[in-house]
């Protein structure tokens, strides 16, 4: 019998590549400029680092959200509007996946001073979502930097197209807003071949990146003999309808970020299905043992988070996550897509995932910190 071997796939949040920051001067929330934020990356791609060096046996992929800089690049082609062409949401998403990819490759050169000959790659990630998700009329996903009420209002004022509501509040007792996009439910992932390839080699696949680019599979227009596939900007795809009469794969981008952990949780679950099918087919291919790894601006879980009687939860089976998620224990938009990301990776087959930050990572797996999933 083959002897399975661990994939861990680090999920990596806002707080691990752009910090919020204060301004000294106005008080208000700003998002760190790009040394900051290439000093954070390359900090916590230290402490990935470590971890890899102490545990070689394992594959890795990493995953990473893109919210901060995604809403920062669509806020500049706002403003810009009048000299230059808007940039959609979609092109937003692919713009941030090779900065931040980009960025995070400073893992291969931590590995390479470790002594590690082990490479990363940022896989351009396409995710496919339902064109009908009621999440295109019901923006719901936080983008951008943290703003005052009274800038929202402004930002609300200023451009039609833009929508933000209450985030959360501060130790001060003020409001956080931010901005809200449109955010569907990923259902596949059109690269999942290649990622497979680029762990299966040894090396670090950096995907999904933001969540990955919303697509939607496109319906061909059918005649007699010939289909005709109509994608973004008009351009369209001919072809003679094949002999089974199956349609081909093709995709285009629709305006949306999909949640990073629910993207990282769907990879997962993929991975898991998918090395179930081929080891069926050939038995002697390699077994994997998949753990998430979700790692964001807190150290645990908690329960009544910034209230006066906030608990912090160190282990959470299947089932206590499911009910306390289903009584609406989690914020939306916070910690509550994280909460649901490991429902969905648990039931797929996950026995193990976590919730912590990235500078106790190594306490967590000795499970001396943050908040370990059980199934």
């Amino acid at each position: 019998m083959t002897e399975k071997q661990k994939l861990v796939i680090f999920a990596l949040g806002g707080n691990e590549i752009s910090p919020i920051e204060i301004d000294p001067v106005t008080g208000n929330y700003i998002t760190p400029d790009l040394p900051k934020q290439w000093k954070r990356t390359a900090e916590t791609c230290e402490i990935i680092a470590d971890f890899i060096k102490d545990n070689q046996d394992s594959h890795y992929v990493v995953t990473h959200g893109n919210g901060p800089q995604v809403g920062n690049i669509l806020l500049r082609s706002e403003y810009s509007s009048k000299y230059l062409h808007r940039i959609p949401l979609d092109v937003c998403g692919a713009d941030s996946q090779g900065a931040l990819g980009y960025m995070l490759a400073q893992l291969s050169n931590s590995l390479q001073i470790r002594g590690l000959d082990i490479h990363t790659a940022e896989i351009v990630s396409q995710v496919i979502v339902d064109p009908n998700d009621p999440a295109f009329e019901n923006p719901s996903k936080f983008i951008g930097p943290p703003l005052t009420k009274e800038e929202a209002s402004a930002l609300i004022n200023e451009h039609p197209d833009y929508r933000a509501r209450f985030y959360k509040m501060t130790d001060k007792d003020e409001e956080i807003w931010r901005r809200v996009v449109p955010s569907p439910l990923p259902l596949g992932i059109v690269e999942i071949d290649i990622i497979e390839s680029c762990y299966l080699s040894g090396n670090i696949p950096i995907a999904v990146g933001g969540g990955g680019i919303p697509v939607v599979r496109v319906t061909p227009k059918k005649n007699v003999r010939s289909e005709t596939y109509v994608c973004n900007y008009g351009i369209s795809y001919n072809r003679e309808i094949s002999e089974s009469g199956k349609s081909a794969s093709v995709y285009k981008g629709v305006e949306g970020v999909i949640d990073k952990d629910l993207a990282s949780s769907l990879l997962a679950s993929l991975i898991m299905e998918r090395t179930q099918k081929r080891r069926q087919l050939a038995p002697d291919m390699p077994a994997f043992e998949v753990e998430l790894v979700i790692l964001t601006n807190v150290d645990s879980v908690k329960l009544n988070f910034q209230e006066h009687n906030e608990e912090s939860l160190s282990i959470l089976t299947l089932e206590k996550a499911t009910s306390l998620y289903e009584s609406g224990a989690f914020q939306e938009g916070s910690m509550g897509p994280k909460i649901k990301s490991m429902i969905n990776f648990l039931k797929a087959g996950g026995k193990k995932a976590y919730i912590t930050q990235v500078d106790l990572l190594q306490q967590t797996f000795s499970g001396e910190a943050g908040t370990t999933f059980i199934h």
